[in-house]
């Protein structure tokens, strides 16, 4: 048995969600069982259920980069060099 993920995307712009886990022996009765457990009231507009062993996992070494200082532009800097009268940057 392997152990399956499953997504739910609800109608419209709304993202996918993760919904739950089930175990199926292969990939066509996953489906039917997400199917049935996760989808019967019509829940979702769309699913997607991935084996587990699929799921490609960050280490905490490559989330460590989310942490770091980001520059966000809020125009103050062109907006300073029309005011110099200074040519527009390139």
């Amino acid at each position: 048995m392997k152990t399956y993920e499953v997504f739910l995307k609800r109608a419209g712009k709304d993202p996918f969600t993760h919904v739950g886990a089930l175990e199926a022996p292969d990939d066509d009765l996953a489906l039917s069982f997400a199917r049935d457990c996760y989808a019967r009231r019509s829940e979702g507009e769309q699913m997607w259920v991935v084996a587990r062993e699929d799921l490609l996992v960050a280490d905490p070494t490559e989330l460590e980069m989310a942490d770091r200082d980001h520059r966000h532009n809020d125009g103050a800097f062109l907006r300073d060099l029309r005011q110099a009268g200074s040519a527009e940057p390139t």
